[in-house]
């Protein structure tokens, strides 16, 4: 199932505009609060309408402002489940989930393959307030879905389950996404959730799409410092180019050469920003004996914090040299004896180094992928 979206809309001093397509995905809208994800959903399903634009899902128009087809909201055949649910109290699980759908025999058969589908079946007869938290987030899918829906929009819907029914719920939602081929729209701000879930990402900000790609092209290669920002690169600095060749770029940051294996050419002198994730930094105890080891610094440990599996350690270069951020998981962080030792040489494998254009135009390059 495909959807194309074009919508502009000005409210107030928010200016939304944004144009993406999704086929047959999980396309994750990915972003902080108020970037204009959930109006994206709203105007897909028709809640809200842009001022301007199209919308298309299977070549069928849902909007288009030139042609003034606006179709309602309950003809557009797209599930919907918002971050609170909205279950009625008072009605029993099967009747949530019947809720919509025409009376008959199809409407029990469809009710009671929902309930198979999303282990509810014997919770038929219960009410929303007497469930866990996940089987409440079960019972809204089927809701959603119950229609036969092949688009699927969620608008932060695990945001209020704790860690381990969260974890649950995303494996539950890829299970679903498997077995009934639908294109899903995920709105998020997690970082985590991104990962687990997205073919693709979006990454949005003050109602634009500053990047759309792969989800490894998007936390990998992200097209701008505010990208990068956005999703989480712990290591962003700014430098110079001081030598460029086939499939390599050589940056200066605060004294210290870093050696990419950068994709876009830039020549010597062009300011750049220079990006590492936290997790892609490598400790060592001792320097690369290798004479052609490159993206070696020796610093100091200054401060640390556990998180259980991980740990991030703040670095500071003895030499030339940016400070920077570390995450190291917890067996390596105790192989490498951090606990009792402050000083390491830090490596960065070239292709773990992003660099770009510094200055690039937010927005310019929405589709990487």
């Amino acid at each position: 199932m495909s959807l194309e979206f074009r919508a502009r809309r000005q409210l107030g001093a928010f200016e939304y505009e944004a144009e993406f397509a999704a086929n047959d995905e999980i396309l994750v809208l990915f972003g902080h609060s108020g970037a204009g994800k959930s109006l994206t959903l709203q105007f897909t399903a028709g809640l809200l309408h842009p001022s301007a634009g199209r919308i298309a899902l299977d070549g069928h128009l849902l909007f288009d402002s030139d042609a003034k087809v606006n179709v309602p909201p309950q003809l557009r055949r797209v599930g919907y489940v918002v971050q609170e649910l909205a279950l009625f109290e008072h009605l029993s699980v099967a009747d949530n989930i019947a809720f919509g759908l025409p009376k008959g025999a199809d409407r029990v058969r469809r009710v009671a393959e929902l309930l198979s589908l999303l282990d509810l079946t014997g919770f038929e007869k219960r009410k929303p307030r007497t469930l866990s938290g996940g089987q409440r987030q079960r019972v809204a899918l089927a809701r959603a879905i119950a229609r036969e829906a092949p688009l699927l929009l969620l608008d932060e819907p695990f945001s209020a389950l704790d860690d381990s029914l969260r974890t649950a719920m995303r494996k539950e939602l890829l299970r679903l996404r498997a077995e009934l081929g639908l294109t899903i729209l995920f709105v998020t701000h997690d970082l985590r959730e991104a990962h687990f879930l997205a073919d693709r990402v979006a990454v949005f900000d003050q109602g634009k799409i500053l990047q759309l790609g792969p989800r490894e092209e998007i936390f990998k290669r992200p097209n701008s410092r505010r990208v990068a920002q956005l999703t989480g690169t712990a290591n962003i600095w700014s430098g110079t180019v001081t030598a460029a060749g086939e499939g390599f770029v050589a940056a200066e940051v605060e004294g210290a050469a870093f050696h990419s294996a950068c994709r876009e050419p830039l020549p010597p002198g062009t300011p750049v920003d220079v990006m590492v994730r936290a997790e892609r930094v490598n400790l060592r105890r001792e320097p690369s004996p290798e004479a052609s080891a490159r993206n070696q610094i020796l610093v100091d440990v200054v401060s640390e914090y556990a998180y259980g599996s991980t740990h991030t350690l703040h670095l500071r270069p003895v030499g030339p040299g940016p400070e920077m951020e570390v995450e190291i998981a917890a067996r390596p962080y105790e192989v490498l004896g951090i606990a009792g030792r402050k000083r390491f040489t830090v490596e960065i494998v070239p292709a773990d180094i992003h660099i770009v254009a510094a200055g690039q135009a937010r927005g310019s390059t929405q589709n990487t992928g």
